[in-house]
């Protein structure tokens, strides 16, 4: 590729990036990261990170990305301390086994839901054992994994493209919102999600139900550090302070499916924005930079970062080693 010290710069340290610098590393390419965060304190830290397609399209794409990513984390599973990735059951309510895709056939469990498994006031719902992660772990996981494939991260802010470009003929842009500025997208917009942590009463599976269009979710995550409890779909809402009325509608939504939750000393409130747009944008662009240098674009996840990372990972890597 080039002759500079990097083969592939990509600008972006939320979990996309980072998977996507794995995947580049470990090919055999010189790969930097640029982040303008810390790992840590990224959108991707918030993330209640089910593995379920949630507010992403294309669907045909997101089946093939998600049946990709599922067999990387069923993997990573085998070592959850190390990687911080779960098998775990739950319920995913108002969902009908068909139209899911291609990709429930790696689902291990999924069934549909006995009368007698649905809380009150859920009409439906599938049993699934999907990997559950716990994000500072597995963010801390990727970023260690890229050193080792001797990756680096630099805490780097970018105004465009030509400064990555200046250092390295290939850019993967993995900026999510940021790309509403650097890659002028304006059809990029947040999802604003708020989420509270309380501590574990017993609970040892999740729950999901989330009406399309709808501004509140409720979910149930049991994770190492307490439960996550979700959430609201805000769209348009740059807001990053937690709202103690939302966090207030949150608990109680919950407790309704799991009455322990009402009394569970609260933790932590988190507030995350999801990169939305009315598909992902996964392509390489058609005018090469001043210079000669590419960008490729791998952002607008909505709300399935995670769960679609590794198999967008792979494609975006195509497309910046491709001649």
């Amino acid at each position: 590729m080039s002759g500079t010290s990097t083969d592939v710069i990509v600008v972006g340290g939320g979990v996309i990036g980072l998977t996507t610098a794995v995947v580049l590393a470990e090919s055999g390419h010189r790969v930097g990261l640029w982040t303008r965060d810390p790992v840590a304190r990224t959108t991707s830290a918030v993330a209640g990170a089910l593995v379920w397609p949630y507010r992403i399209e294309p669907a045909r794409e997101v089946g093939a990305w998600l049946a990709e990513s599922l067999r990387h984390y069923v993997r990573l599973a085998r070592t959850p301390d190390r990687t911080g990735v779960r098998i775990v059951p739950g319920l995913m309510a108002d969902t009908p086994l068909t139209g899911l895709g291609s990709w429930a056939s790696r689902v291990p469990e999924l069934r549909e839901a006995r009368a007698d498994e649905l809380p009150d006031g859920v009409a439906q719902g599938l049993r699934a054992a999907v990997p559950l992660i716990d994000m500072p772990v597995y963010l801390r996981y990727l970023k260690a994994r890229l050193r080792a494939a001797g990756g680096t991260v630099e805490r780097r802010s970018v105004t465009g493209f030509a400064e990555p470009a200046a250092e390295s003929s290939v850019v993967v842009d993995c900026t999510g919102l940021g790309a509403r500025e650097l890659a002028g997208d304006a059809s990029l917009y947040p999802v604003r999600g708020q989420v509270v942590i309380v501590e574990n009463p017993g609970i040892d599976e999740w729950f999901v139900a989330a009406v399309p269009g709808s501004s509140e979710t409720t979910y149930l995550m049991p994770q190492p550090y307490g439960v996550l409890l979700g959430g609201t779909a805000s769209d348009h809402s740059w807001d990053l302070s937690p709202d103690p009325a939302e966090a207030a509608a949150i608990v109680a939504r919950c407790a309704r499916i799991r009455p322990e939750l009402a009394g569970a000393r609260v933790l932590e409130h988190r507030v995350g924005l999801r990169p939305a747009r009315p598909r992902v944008r996964l392509e390489a662009e058609a005018v090469p930079l001043p210079g000669g240098g590419r960008v490729v674009h791998n952002y607008g996840h909505g709300g399935a970062g995670v769960t679609v990372a590794w198999g967008c990972a792979e494609a975006a890597a195509r497309l910046a080693l491709a001649s």
